[in-house]
């Protein structure tokens, strides 16, 4: 499960972890502090966002490569590109620093942060098991010419998914550095399954966009995205040759947020999958 969806609002689950975190934080902290102490609710999210700061920063240093032709993208959070282990160690060093300057935070605030972060670790790493262990749904799809597909066909080799429609405004954004990727990266399939529009208004936009894209499915119902948790756009999952997922992005992605998930397929040498009989590739 990708998304946490109540009618028509879906969050990502990781960012609803990431939220209870803080709260929890908050709450453990206010608590203590009633005993004695210095309520730290404002420390705690001045240290939240530090480390979302330093995250942010230390992930568009390790793919400066990506961001330094375009500087607008540095700031562009909507990616999801940040390094958690940097943030987390600026929170734990602001955190010390604040309880040597304030000692009435000391208690509160140490146990607020300690509590947070067991809370989004344990359940950050339970939530990634789960999802890690999920494989390629069993069904089918049409292609472009109107013919029935089998998901499971496009086994063989690293596979990306992206779920996607032309109503959606990231889901457009993206499109050209999916496009892009796809011809950097001949060893990986790309998958591009429309959600629930005629195939009429998806060759009309790939036309006025003037893009190329390789494999063009078309999922009616929504079928995929049901199956695999995940009911916001754009949805991009990464598989193994055998079809298990190791990765996902939920949001746009940019070059650099796209070139860090794929990071597991440059050592998998596993020959990228024939082309169905039945698909055209």
């Amino acid at each position: 499960m990708l998304t946490l969806t109540i009618g028509t609002f879906a969050i990502a689950l990781n960012h609803l972890l990431l939220i209870s975190a803080l709260v929890l934080a908050t709450l453990v902290g206010w608590r203590v502090a009633k005993r004695g102490g210095e309520n730290p609710e404002s420390v705690l999210f001045s240290l939240f966002l530090l480390g979302m700061l330093v995250a942010r920063v230390s992930f568009v240093l390790m793919y400066w490569s990506d961001y330094r032709h375009d500087p607008l993208q540095m700031v562009d959070l909507r990616d999801g590109g940040f390094l958690a282990w940097p943030g987390v160690i600026a929170l734990v060093l602001g955190a010390l620093a604040y309880g040597w300057r304030r000692p009435a935070l000391r208690k509160p605030l140490g146990a607020g942060v300690i509590t947070g972060l067991m809370f989004w670790g344990m359940t950050s790493l339970s939530l990634s098991l789960y999802d890690k262990g999920t494989h390629l749904p069993d069904i089918t799809l049409r292609n472009a010419n109107g013919d029935v597909v089998q998901l499971a066909d496009y086994k063989g080799g690293p596979l990306v998914i992206n779920l996607w429609a032309t109503w959606c405004p990231p889901c457009r954004r993206e499109m050209p550095v999916l496009e892009r990727a796809q011809h950097q990266r001949p060893d990986v399939t790309f998958l591009f399954v429309n959600q629930a529009e005629s195939m009429q208004s998806v060759a009309t936009f790939l036309a006025t966009q003037g893009l190329t894209l390789d494999n063009v499915l078309f999922d009616a119902s929504g079928r995929l995205g049901q199956a695999v948790g995940s009911m916001a756009l754009p949805t991009t999952l990464f598989y193994t040759a055998d079809g298990r997922l190791i990765n996902s992005h939920l949001g746009e992605l940019s070059q650099a947020s796209l070139a860090r998930a794929m990071e597991p397929f440059d050592t998998d040498t596993t020959r990228k999958p024939t082309c169905p009989a039945s698909a055209t590739c």
